[in-house]
């Protein structure tokens, strides 16, 4: 792109990072539909005010040799935010790109299942995350983010913070799981956060101030599924029942 067109592009590509804040979208899906934008722009090297549907379906159409069908999805819907609050223009994207759905039963861990993962897992603070994961249904991202002050021990429940679509919501505690989280947090005693980031030493994880780690947290996810031979492919499934009791004691 010339100058000329490089300083409309940028005025634009604000204008859209503009617009899905005052929408209230997520910071992923921010960072999602914005590098749709930028992808686009990359690949034909022009501004994408310029381009035709025609233009579209063949990027489309090369894009589908290289990624899922739920990548896709998430580029055609980043590209229809742009150009229809953006561009200001209409299209009929459902006519360039509709990926299929796709109805799947997911696979449900049993409870044997569960004990086996989380009792394998070697270390004290992902053993006591899968458990929290697991006995009260929780997202990756939620259980990462818990707090200390969301544990109600009297009321026996959990304050889960700006959940699925951004809500709020109370979910019961488990004994076993309060027990479990009172025994972790005795370790690093941070003061505000159940699963801080454990790099460094003790007086440095106390002093943490942001969780674990996403991709840390999932590599021993798929560590310890993949000692227990668990073949199932969704292991943060929600299994619906009470766990026996697992072992803390190990670092």
């Amino acid at each position: 792109m010339n100058k000329t067109e490089t300083k409309r592009f940028d005025a634009l590509y604000q204008r859209h990072l503009k617009l899905l804040k005052l929408q209230g979208k997520s910071p992923s899906t921010i960072g999602n539909y914005a590098r749709a934008v930028r992808r686009i722009t990359h690949h034909f090297d022009c501004c994408p005010d310029q381009l035709t549907q025609d233009q579209m379906e063949d990027y489309f159409s090369q894009f589908l040799e290289t990624h899922s069908w739920s990548t896709v999805k998430v580029e055609r819907n980043g590209l229809q935010f742009f150009w229809r609050h953006v561009l200001k223009i209409d299209w009929q994207w459902i006519n360039i790109i509709k990926p299929p759905t796709v109805k799947t039963i997911p696979d449900i861990l049993s409870p044997a299942e569960v004990e086996l993962l989380i009792g394998s897992t070697r270390k004290l603070r992902y053993r006591v995350f899968f458990l929290t994961v697991y006995s009260m249904g929780l997202r990756l991202s939620e259980a990462l983010s818990l707090q200390v002050g969301d544990i109600d021990s009297k009321l026996k429940r959990i304050h889960v913070r700006n959940g699925k679509g951004r809500k709020d919501r109370f979910l019961p505690l488990p004994d076993l799981t309060l027990h479990a989280l009172r025994t972790f947090w005795s370790r690093h005693r941070n003061p505000k956060l159940l699963f801080p980031n454990a790099k460094g030493s003790m007086e440095n994880i106390q002093k943490a101030k942001n969780h674990m780690n996403k991709g840390g947290t999932q590599h021993a996810m798929r560590v310890a599924v993949a000692e227990c031979g668990i073949k199932k492919k969704s292991v943060y499934t929600l299994f619906g029942t009470v766990l026996p009791h697992i072992c803390l004691n190990a670092a």
